[in-house]
Parts: C-alpha cells; sequence; structure tokens
C-alpha cells in the first residue's frame, strides 16, 4: 500500500529540494545591501497617508460576493453545457439546483443594495 503513494512521495520531496535550492540560490547570490529606500513601504509611488487597517465597506465585499456567483456560474456552466448530453436528467437537474442557490445569492446582493452605484 505504501508503495502506491511512492510517486507522491518522491514528488514532494523534489519540489522541497529544488524550493530549498533555490532558496538557499538567492541568499547566495544576492545582494545583501538592502538600502533605507528598498525597503521603505511602496504603494501607488508615494506614502501611505492613512491606516492600511482601515475598515472597508461592506458594499466592497458585496460586490466580491457579486463577482464570485457570476465567476463560479461561468466556471461551472461550460463543462455542464459540453457534458449535457450525458449525465441526462440527473446533470439538469443538478445544475438547476445549483443555479438556484446562485439566484439566492444574487437577490440577497440585490437586496442589499450593492447593485446601486451611488
Amino acid at each position: 500500500m505504501l508503495a502506491n503513494y511512492a510517486p507522491v512521495l518522491i514528488f514532494l520531496l523534489v519540489a522541497a529540494a529544488f524550493g530549498a535550492a533555490l532558496l538557499a540560490l538567492g541568499m547566495a547570490l544576492g545582494s545583501g545591501s538592502k538600502d533605507p529606500q528598498k525597503l521603505s513601504p511602496y504603494e501607488c509611488g508615494f506614502e501611505a497617508f492613512e491606516d492600511s487597517r482601515i475598515r472597508f465597506d461592506v458594499r466592497y465585499y458585496l460586490v466580491a460576493i457579486l463577482f464570485i456567483i457570476f465567476d463560479l456560474e461561468i466556471a461551472f456552466l461550460f463543462p455542464w453545457a459540453v457534458s449535457l448530453d450525458r449525465i441526462g436528467v440527473f446533470g439538469l437537474v443538478s445544475m438547476a439546483v445549483f443555479l438556484a442557490v446562485l439566484v439566492v445569492g444574487f437577490i440577497y446582493e440585490w437586496r442589499k443594495g450593492a447593485l446601486e452605484w451611488d
């Protein structure tokens, strides 16, 4: 049974060794002198004028949820449409349930006013 996982273990060991080798190579060949200008925070070419831990407006998160809703819908609709003839009625019902959940999320966004750009 352990022999079945040997390729995965070998892959993980090679990946870890490769990552460690690249980190060591970067430390060995990289310049160690870091001036204050290089270590300063960078935000659009000028110093930050507010605290970075400010609270965001709820509409920002609502727009993010809206993006996820539409992104998931498109990501799952294409493979479903291609294989609809093979998955039959079960696939049709499954996608109907999935789209119903997305519509509930969309209605939630609409009610919260995420689509209003005041």
